[in-house]
């Protein structure tokens, strides 16, 4: 329930500025938001982009509260989106209580959401997106930045069959990819040949033939404007999801290449180039501080959502967040071959507030009927906010620790630190379709191994150096490994190898033995023969003997230094 002073705060709260035109910011002290509100903008320049990114399959509307916790290193420390929680909102002058402060923080998040409602919703997307086309009919270019056939119990059933039906009516204009290729070479190369739009990887090459696998860039003309996309697919497909899956292909930043596409595509007469990117954040802020001539990198993978582009040199940083909670739309005035001037908004789907497009609606209800009694069969039910996003900590992956523990008689156990995945409000059921939005994936089995003590710190500081090294090419991807039975410190300034201390055997209260083999259960090995049974499978018996759930905070990890 909300309490009586969260809901004050909420209905005397007034809304922040949200980039440079926000009139739903203007709203009366019962908070009511129309869709005119959140769609208002005043056309400006001659070329509109519009901007979605990370949907992770989700057609229907969610909860998914924003990270409290999401620690910047090197030149990104204390910058945005290295910033959260209230700093976040005094940092963009942002009201508590308000819809974006809903939408863009983790603060209050549990009496906002019973406030504001659920976000997103392909139908809402699909509304935004005709407004924006009617309002710019021959200006408007929509770009889809990847991680969008994965992360569903349909797109896992039908082969990302259901999202390629889906996105296809919302007509994208070119995409990338990253967790696309989870679904094998074959399967990608089966839909990329059918999808009515281009599918661009600047850095993916097919080692069998030396050659690029993918198109490069695509030449498009809006408003009069000379406008060229280059792709950039997530560099570390190959090291954070499994190599065996797409084994003659490789990756990379391959900044050289990419250099070489900009100047490419400015002496064909490109007045606007454009990064359609899946690279993450810090590692795009580092791209515009090297290679010139890009004019606006739209930033995707790290799943953060700015409500003002970062301007690096000459080149706009655009984060349009993840799981359909925003669209962007930049509005940019382009002559002289550069760009003079921008306007922006992050357009939050409150799917309460915009109205579902019918066409729209009515696919993802047809793609989903088969599946519908399954995807509604309860198997549980939570007392607990659960939710996944944060650098060390989730409640989601607490309670699948908890259950690899239990089910599957381990002494330790490891989830990994995804980012997608929806959140669930304390006293809600917990459905087949809610289990599977955590864990929909291609390689979902459930292993129960022996490590030694030495090996899993080896582990937790490899995968601290991926998120923590302050050089961001060396960033691969991901959050903090969750872990259950076990218990650490984590300094994130210190170097490699050095970071991890204080490991401790909770049920023993013991110090790890580097010698010592430990009983560890995980799942999403990249190794092709894991043995064990899918994760949905031990998660699912787990509720049924602890239904409802409760989930403590987990305080067994030990953040030091920052």
């Amino acid at each position: 329930m909300i309490s009586r002073r969260e809901f004050m705060q909420v209905v005397a709260a007034a809304g922040a500025i949200y980039g440079t035109s926000a009139p739903w910011a203007q709203l009366s002290a019962q908070q009511k938001i129309t869709q005119d509100d959140l769609l208002a903008f005043k056309p400006f320049g001659n070329v509109t982009i519009a901007h979605l990114t990370d949907i992770h399959a989700q057609l229907k509307p969610i909860w998914f509260r924003e990270p409290s916790i999401n620690l910047g290193v090197g030149a990104a420390e204390g910058k945005p989106p290295h910033i959260t929680g209230n700093d976040f909102l005094k940092y963009y002058n942002i009201t508590p209580g308000s819809p974006e402060a809903y939408a863009l923080s983790s603060e209050g998040f549990v009496a906002l959401a019973e406030q504001y409602g659920r976000m997103g919703g392909v139908d809402r997307i699909a509304t935004v997106l005709k407004h924006i086309r009617s309002d710019r009919p021959d200006n408007t270019l929509f770009l889809d930045g990847g991680d969008t056939w994965q992360g569903s119990y349909t797109s896992l059933q039908t082969r990302g069959a259901d999202m390629v039906e889906v996105m296809n009516a919302l007509k994208p204009d070119a995409m990338t990819g990253h967790w696309e290729f989870t679904l094998g070479a074959d399967r990608v190369k089966e839909i990329v040949d059918e999808l009515p739009f281009s599918f661009l990887g600047a850095n993916i090459f097919d080692t069998e033939w030396n050659e690029p696998a993918f198109d490069a860039v695509k030449m498009f003309e809006r408003g009069g404007v000379k406008i060229a996309v280059i792709g950039q697919a997530f560099p570390y497909t190959p090291i954070a999801n499994p190599r065996w899956m797409i084994p003659n292909w490789s990756f990379g930043i391959r900044e050289e290449e990419l250099a070489k596409h900009v100047a490419a595509a400015r002496a064909k007469g490109a007045e606007l180039v454009i990064l359609l990117s899946h690279n993450g954040f810090d590692v795009d802020r580092k791209v515009a501080s090297r290679i010139s001539g890009i004019d606006v990198i739209l930033c995707g993978h790290t799943h953060d959502a700015l409500p003002t582009p970062l301007k690096v040199g000459n080149t706009l940083l655009v984060a349009s967040g993840s799981s359909g909670k925003f669209v962007s739309r930049l509005d940019i005035d382009v002559s002289g071959g550069r760009v003079r001037d921008y306007r922006y908004r992050l357009i939050p789907i409150f799917a309460d507030v915009i109205k579902p497009d019918p066409e729209v609606g009515n696919l993802i209800d047809e793609v989903r009927k088969p599946h519908r009694e399954e995807l509604k069969r309860v198997i549980g039910k939570t007392d607990t906010l659960l939710f996944r996003r944060g650098n060390f900590n989730g409640t989601i992956d607490d309670l699948i620790c908890q259950a690899l523990l239990e089910e599957r008689d381990a002494e330790i156990a490891l989830s990994p630190g995804f980012r997608w995945g929806p959140s669930l409000l304390p006293g809600q059921e917990i459905t087949v379709e809610d289990l599977y939005n955590a864990c929909a994936m291609t390689y979902p089995t459930a292993y129960r191994n022996t490590m030694t003590g030495k090996f899993l710190k080896e582990v937790l500081e490899d995968v601290a150096d991926n998120l923590f090294n302050p050089d961001p090419y060396y960033q691969q991807g991901g959050d903090m490994v969750r872990v259950g039975g076990l218990g650490y410190t984590i300094d994130p300034a210190k170097p490699i190898g050095q970071r991890i201390s204080n490991m401790t055997l909770l049920k023993e209260n013991s110090p790890i033995d580097p010698t010592r083999e430990y009983v560890v259960a995980g799942w999403a090995s990249i190794n092709q023969n894991a043995e064990g049974p899918a994760i949905w499978e031990v998660v699912e018996t787990y509720l049924k003997a602890h239904s409802p759930v409760r989930v403590t905070p987990n305080d067994a990890v030990k953040v030091v230094g920052v």
